[in-house]
């Protein structure tokens, strides 16, 4: 890169004014790291070079008053480099493309060869040039053309192409899943009553069975698109059905699913899992293609929309259609068979594994301890856990979301051997009741006495924190989709309190529960501006399922200003079925003013750029503690492409300490980790947050692997905050309480 800098100098001596302009303003984009079209105090800390071109005095420079400053009259010819690409810089991106051999946003010695510009760029000579090196050369190539460079092939296989061809469900080996067998003949009846057999196929060219579930999220999501594929179907004489497998889902929870969808299709309520046990269905989303005589052709996913953690805007492969087409030309499908995500059938054909471990004794105790909180008729989630019959229809749902940790919802690291946990909401499962639990559901599943079964459990019909004093709704109803992406949606609702209030306690209650992702709530005082950036300011109150409900400890509050503006981000998930949405907050006064204050401190790094393809992205931050800080909780933010959180602090004597490891953060769950005693850290001290980013087609939930990814509002974007709540003395206790 050092050879460079001649080059550039005389360039700027020798080109006309337009180029040297370029060149001037270049020194702008150096210093906006995140690319927003403004420098901050964070970005150019010295505050006398921000004065010289700060033209409202507000403490940060735009780019339109650092133009002005230095007097640059035609904007027009110098677009932000991250907003609108030259030629030149697409040239540079997709030789870096072409280059980049392993996806990896980096290139080495081998994957460019001999080129002679390797060794100017490589500026650590450390025989790779990476993300940090690009990014220079790239706002160079901008400003300063692309001659250097070396010949682009004009074919090549973009990454766009490549997450095509790989990206979807598991491919499976035909043979293995039953590809070409028969499909031995079995009656069914509908909900209707009617009677139909499997060999009623041999009346039209063929038969689609589509697994399906009212309760699955996966499978609500995915019923929209049968409907849609249906007329298809059926103007090529191939009839569909709907076949239900869970025994515990009501005749009214189905109907109400099927309700606007105008289905045909006969639909299947397989309580005795007969026509499951035909087909050896593993999930609620598995189709099957089989022909007049019987023949299994097609077996695996409808299409690579949805799956158990993730979602896209658009199916990239329609592997049903796929197969339906290559049929009725006569030719076999390019792919025959795949695994299909969704909720894990248990046919019974189970474990001839004895245990002495009962339902009514030992895991309907468990399940009531850890479960059926949320998962109760009513609850927070998709389906009830408080009976034999719902837990052994889902039996391998539970074994592999207790297996690999994801449920009950908890991603902190465990404590060291033999040391307590410092989580006052630990919710993870003893050692003792996740191998009862799993040993349980690998056996025979032995009912036991119905006389050892605890006391069922009660819950509210509304509110879980009690009558709220004040209740805050959105300022309107939103629509939610039934199918796709939604971008987040941003409400604001002002207070019409003529005095302050000190808020003991919130819950926030969505109309819509399975629609509603997460929400942070941000409170602007009276006369504040609204500000874009408001999540990494701290939040105010936060809700994710099972987690939107908080209660302060006697004595500690969170202050809300006379007239203050509440600000709500919702992240909306369509669920299958179009909805209209308007969550509330509700909100409980204090009695009496409090001795301490509720805050929360937010550490962001704003200075993202993940690179095309990388599996293991680490980004990260650091902020020193200004003051003595008691922290009570820490909350990690990132979206689709974080991997794994942390927070580490280092002492002003130099020790340094993990204060919450997330080895693998789970972006639908933005829980908050509250610790049983709060943990001070001294001022001077450094917080440092890290990230790592999957930006690989690994990543399923990925929405774009080509994509060089950066700070972000939307799911598609990114971001990293670490927020910190702690308390401080009030030292006037006059704010009005409740009374």
């Amino acid at each position: 890169m050092k050879g460079l800098f001649p080059v550039i100098a005389l360039l700027v001596i020798i080109s006309p004014a337009s180029a040297r302009e370029r060149f001037r303003e270049a020194l702008f984009h150096k210093f906006d790291r995140d690319g927003d079209g403004v420098v901050t105090a964070t970005e150019l800390p010295d505050e006398r070079t921000r004065a010289k071109f700060d033209q409202d005095g507000n403490g940060d420079v735009t780019l339109a008053e650092y133009r002005k400053a230095i007097g640059i009259t035609s904007p027009e010819k110098t677009e932000d480099p991250d907003k609108k690409q030259t030629e030149a810089t697409a040239r540079f991106d997709a030789y870096i493309r072409e280059k980049d051999k392993n996806y990896d946003g980096k290139l080495s010695r081998e994957e460019v060869g001999t080129e002679a510009w390797f060794e100017k760029v490589d500026r650590n000579k450390d025989g790779e040039i990476g993300v940090g090196e690009i990014a220079a050369v790239r706002l160079l190539v901008n400003r300063l053309g692309d001659k250097w460079m070396g010949s682009i092939p004009e074919n090549q296989v973009t990454k766009e192409e490549f997450v095509k061809i790989t990206s979807g469900p598991e491919i499976l080996k035909p043979g293995d899943v039953g590809i070409g067998r028969m499909i031995a003949d079995t009656e069914y009846l509908d909900l209707n009553g009617n009677r139909h057999r499997i060999s009623d196929a041999k009346n039209h060219k063929g038969l689609v069975i589509a697994m399906t579930s009212a309760t699955c999220p996966v499978s609500k999501r995915l019923l929209p698109s049968l409907a849609k594929l249906e007329p298809t179907l059926l103007a090529n004489d191939i009839p569909l059905i709907l076949v239900n497998a869970f025994a515990s889902e009501s005749k009214e929870e189905i109907l109400e699913q099927l309700e606007g969808l105008e289905l045909k299709a006969p639909y299947i309520h397989d309580i005795d899992k007969s026509l499951s046990k035909t087909l050896h269905a593993s999930t609620t989303t598995e189709v099957f293609l089989i022909d007049a005589k019987q023949t299994l052709i097609y077996r695996g996913a409808l299409d690579d929309q949805y799956g158990i953690d993730y979602s896209v805007n658009e199916p990239r492969h329609r592997y049903l259609e796929e197969a339906v087409t290559a049929f009725l030309a006569g030719k076999e499908a390019s792919i025959a068979a795949t695994a299909a995500p969704g909720c894990e059938l248990n046919l019974g054909e189970g474990s001839e594994l004895k245990t002495d471990i009962t339902y009514h004794r030992d895991i309907a105790r468990i399940l009531q301890r850890n479960c059926v909180k949320c998962h109760h008729d009513g609850g927070i989630a998709p389906f009830a856990l408080d009976d034999i019959t719902e837990v052994s229809d889902r039996a391998k749902v539970i074994a592999r979301v207790v297996s690999e940790g994801t449920m009950p919802p908890w991603f902190a690291a465990p404590p060291k051997e033999g040391e307590p946990s410092v989580w006052a909401n630990d919710h993870s499962l003893s050692p003792r009741d996740k191998a009862d639990l799993l040993a349980w559901l690998d056996s025979d599943q032995p009912e036991g006495n119905p006389a050892d079964a605890p006391a069922p459990l009660s819950f509210p019909d509304e509110w879980t924190t009690g009558t709220p004093d004040m209740v805050i709704p959105l300022s309107r109803a939103y629509k939610i989709k039934a199918t796709g992406f939604m971008p987040y949606q941003k409400d604001i609702v002002t207070t019409t309190l003529t005095e302050d209030k000190w808020v003991t306690g919130y819950e926030i209650l969505p109309s819509e529960r399975d629609v509603v992702h997460h929400v942070i709530v941000q409170v602007f005082e009276k006369g504040n501006r609204v500000k874009d950036r408001s999540e990494a300011a701290g939040y105010w109150a936060a809700y994710v399922p099972g987690n939107g409900a908080v209660l302060y400890p006697e004595g500690f509050a969170r202050k809300l200003p006379a007239g203050a503006k509440v600000h709500f981000q919702i992240h909306y998930t369509p669920s299958g079925k179009e909805k209209m949405e308007r969550l509330k907050m509700g909100l409980h006064f204090a009695d009496e003013p409090p001795k301490y204050e509720i805050k929360t401190l937010a550490v962001a790094d704003h200075r993202l750029n993940i690179p095309p393809g990388a599996p293991a992205h680490q980004e990260g931050t650091t902020r020193t503690v200004p003051f003595d800080i008691p922290a009570m909780s820490f909350m990690a933010h990132m979206h689709t492409r974080g991997s794994a959180f942390s927070y580490e602090i280092t002492y002003p004597d130099g020790k340094s300490e993990m204060l919450l490891d997330i080895p693998r953060y789970d972006f639908n769950w933005q829980l908050r980790y509250e610790l049983k005693t709060p943990k001070f850290l001294p001022k001077g001290s450094t917080v440092k947050v890290t990230g790592v980013f999957d930006n690989s087609t690994n990543n399923k939930a990925n929405p774009d692997p080509t994509k060089t990814v950066k700070w972000g509002d939307q799911t598609v974007d990114e971001m990293l905050i670490g927020y910190i709540e702690y308390f401080v003395p009030i030292a006037d206790q006059s704010v009005a309480s409740s009374q």
